[in-house]
């Protein structure tokens, strides 16, 4: 069940909140929403699961361009667990929701109990960002699910092996039906939002992770992905030689977190934080 809160500056923001235990708040990558972890959420231990949709995607009210930043969505991320009493959470992040983590990592580590990262590190290579910008804020050219499923493995060269029956559950999930073909289900303003930050001069993002220092952290990276190096990786391992690693084979980015790899890496990372 979708449920509903007001950020500080007014703005009404949707999220979920189920299971009871370790507090496990998952955050989406840059386009997606809560649905980004139904594939992982069957195979979770029992937790408390905590997903939202960042304001102006989803069901979240659209709050404009300039206030899809990364610290504004840091601080909703911090005002959900404050609505919702949670003193510490566990943070699982995907992509832009990893970058979120890290920052919070750095103004609030009391607050985590631990962060996992999926496909994300300080460093994001440009070809991923310029295949990003390519299709960010604009519907699909496919009409139907069914056709945008036929088409995502000529669009998605780093994903191998994976059932059409997948490719037809992500259209679903992020792409709305209409009698005029797909829709996104974000704000399009969230485009020059991505503009205007890939415009900026890159910053050092080392000492977001090197703030996650003392915390039990994890990293999932997919074999083939285009934003994630084999490099970066590898740096990220040699500052922090305790973290959690897998890579996943056949994926890109993002992996779907229900492959063997991740799920045995989310399992230690979760059992790391209980400890």
């Amino acid at each position: 069940m979708t449920l509903f809160f007001t950020a500080p500056d007014g703005a009404r923001l949707a999220y979920s909140d189920t299971g009871t235990g370790l507090p496990l708040l998952c955050l989406p990558g840059l386009t997606r929403t809560m649905a980004d972890f139904d594939y992982l959420a069957p195979h979770l231990p029992p937790l408390r699961l905590i997903r939202m949709d960042y304001r102006g995607r989803g069901q979240s009210e659209w709050t404009g361009a300039a206030t899809y930043t990364i610290p504004t969505e840091a601080a909703d991320a911090m005002a959900l667990l404050d609505h919702l009493g949670v003193e510490r959470a566990a943070i699982l992040g995907t992509s832009r929701g990893g970058l979120i983590g890290m920052v919070l990592a750095a103004i609030a580590k009391p607050r985590l109990t631990g962060l996992c990262l999926n496909d994300i590190g300080p460093v994001i290579d440009r070809d991923g960002l310029a295949r990003i910008a390519d299709y960010i804020g604009r519907n699909p050219t496919p009409k139907t699910h069914a056709a945008l499923a036929e088409a995502y493995p000529r669009s998605m060269p780093g994903f191998t092996g994976v059932p059409l029956s997948r490719w037809r559950q992500e259209a679903e999930t992020h792409y709305t039906q209409t009698p005029d073909g797909l829709r996104i289900t974000y704000d399009p303003a969230l485009r020059d939002s991505f503009a205007a930050s890939l415009a900026a001069p890159a910053a050092d993002a080392w000492p977001l992770f090197d703030a996650c220092a003392g915390l039990p952290l994890a990293l999932i990276r997919g074999a083939n992905s285009d934003l994630l190096s084999a490099g970066t990786a590898a740096e990220m391992r040699r500052r922090r030689p305790d973290m959690i690693f897998a890579t996943v084979p056949d994926r890109a980015h993002i992996p779907f977190l229900d492959e063997p790899e991740s799920l045995a890496a989310i399992h230690a990372f979760l059992k790391a934080c209980t400890a």
